[in-house]
């Protein structure tokens, strides 16, 4: 944030919940002039400003999922420097209109998100973003900074490269995250089912994500889960967007706990209380498993990134390779296919393997947080032979605990909260956690707040929000302390606030 304040480019790389959008949002707010955001996904955009509008911060998103009309109204405010922070795709800035417009903005900074996607060594590269290099040239005096959650030191110095970032100040965490366990285990014929199955009945009434490598195996997965009488949901590519969002939705409010997805799910997802995350088949890439492995215990709690997979899992990533036509991207696949094959067989600390993936060479050699180094789940343990057992298999620590934010709450109070955030963002079409995150409403639920500046000391609440929602959360809190104790909340109904993109 000091470096962007003081207008140094810069680079950041910082895992899947490191805070990564605080980093560029507050110096934007402090700045008083607007950052422009490039962001890869249209519903990370949507998210992050909506999210921004609920604190009265204004924010808007161009891209090609608005009306024209609505387009131009963004275009023009952002012209008169009536927004803080304006997202944009890759593939609006390389338009050729896009840098006359752009130029009558009073810009503080660009923020390039998902920054590895410039890379071709990246795990997800996007050729549009090779235009940003324009950046540079058209805005020479302004500050680029880029983030990216999953990159190498090779990924790191091409967009450095790339950019033309100028003496930039370089900030990379920590890739070990010490509250994850990562458990792999190469399944037999018939195998994965029930021990996907084992899982999901340990986090019985927690939220996992399950990633499944194709379409057909999403719906044969969601088919099996809803046979063993579990919530689930699934999630892919050919699904309608508005049924995309719905069910992505629905599984952020916890209407239903399980969400089965391709790789189609999951970038940007903001949700804390992902207490575990399964893969069916072998990633393409260790960039890939470790942002979607990483998007479990965000919020800083245990929880367990499992990998079930199968040796049929090689024979489809070879196939996929072999249909690369350029020599070069064969080449870059391939090494991503044998750095996941030796991840998946190797018999050393997962934590271990995956920093020195990323360039990161820690002094410890073992780490008590996953299966190479004794650290087994007792479901998954009951499923290995004891000629399969490694010596070290000793240690068979309880299912992971429930969020501590969750233990000792009135969970009809908590379920009533649910509702009424639920409801609320249904009718401000917004997901559930930009009304108010999971941590916020089990603060809600444990302290009870009377008055807004009772409400402003939660986390969470600002002015904005406070003021929004305050009268519709005391009148709530109050009718469930009378003898009524409701279930849902007729009668509340939350104020009108204007859609982002509109602001």
């Amino acid at each position: 944030m000091r470096s962007l304040l003081s207008g140094r480019d810069t680079c950041v790389v910082m895992p899947t919940g490191g805070g990564k959008s605080l980093c560029y949002q507050l110096p934007a707010v402090m700045l008083g002039r607007t950052a422009i955001v490039v962001s890869p996904l249209i519903a990370l955009m949507q998210d992050q400003a909506a999210q921004l509008a609920q604190m009265g911060i204004p924010a808007a998103m161009l891209n090609s999922s608005l009306p024209s009309e609505t387009q131009a109204q963004v275009i023009r405010k952002a012209s008169e420097g009536k927004f803080r922070l304006l997202y944009l795709s890759p593939e609006r800035l390389a338009r050729a209109d896009t840098m006359g417009w752009l130029e009558r903005v009073p810009i503080a900074f660009f923020a390039i998100d998902e920054a590895h996607c410039i890379s071709e060594w990246g795990h997800e590269f996007r050729p549009d973003y090779r235009q940003l290099s324009r950046l540079r040239v058209h805005f020479p005096d302004r500050p680029i900074a880029a983030f990216t959650a999953s990159a190498t030191k090779r990924v790191r110095h091409d967009i450095l490269h790339q950019l033309q970032l100028r003496d930039p100040h370089k900030y990379i965490a920590s890739f070990h995250r010490s509250n994850l366990r990562y458990l792999v285990k190469e399944c037999e014929a018939g195998e994965q089912n029930s021990l996907l199955l084992r899982a999901l009945r340990n986090y019985h009434d927690r939220s996992v994500i399950v990633y499944a490598p194709t379409i057909a195996k999403v719906e044969q997965t969601v088919g099996f889960i809803e046979d063993q009488q579990i919530s689930v949901i699934g999630y892919h590519g050919k699904m309608e967007t508005a049924e995309r969002r719905n069910n992505q939705e629905r599984w952020m409010a916890d209407e239903v706990r399980v969400l089965v997805g391709t790789i189609a799910f999951g970038l940007g997802i903001n949700k804390s209380s992902v207490r575990a995350v399964v893969h069916l088949a072998l990633p393409k890439s260790m960039e890939q498993y470790y942002q979607e492995a990483g998007r479990a215990g965000r919020d800083g709690g245990p929880a367990d990134c499992i990998l079930l997979w199968q040796k049929r899992d090689t024979a489809l990533l070879a196939y996929f390779i072999d249909q690369i036509t350029d020599p070069a991207e064969k080449e870059r696949a391939w090494q991503r296919y044998h750095a996941i094959r030796r991840f998946a067989d190797s018999n050393a600390c997962r934590h271990r393997e995956i920093c020195l993936h990323f360039g990161e060479s820690p002094k410890w050699t073992t780490c008590g947080a996953c299966d190479a180094c004794g650290c087994e789940s007792e479901w998954l343990v009951k499923s290995i032979t004891p000629e399969q057992r490694s010596p070290r298999l000793v240690s068979v620590p309880p299912p992971a605990p429930a969020p501590r934010a969750a233990a000792g709450l009135d969970a009809e109070l908590r379920e009533c909260l649910r509702e009424w955030r639920r409801s609320t963002a249904k009718q401000q079409g917004v997901p559930a956690f930009v009304v108010m995150h999971d941590s916020s409403l089990d603060e809600v639920c444990r302290r009870r707040p009377a008055s807004i500046s009772e409400l402003l000391s939660i986390s969470g609440f600002g002015e904005h929000k406070a003021a929004l929602y305050g009268s519709q959360i005391f009148e709530l809190l109050q009718r469930f302390r009378g003898a009524a104790r409701p279930r849902a909340t007729p009668g509340i109904k939350p104020r009108p606030t204007g859609r982002a993109s509109g602001l």
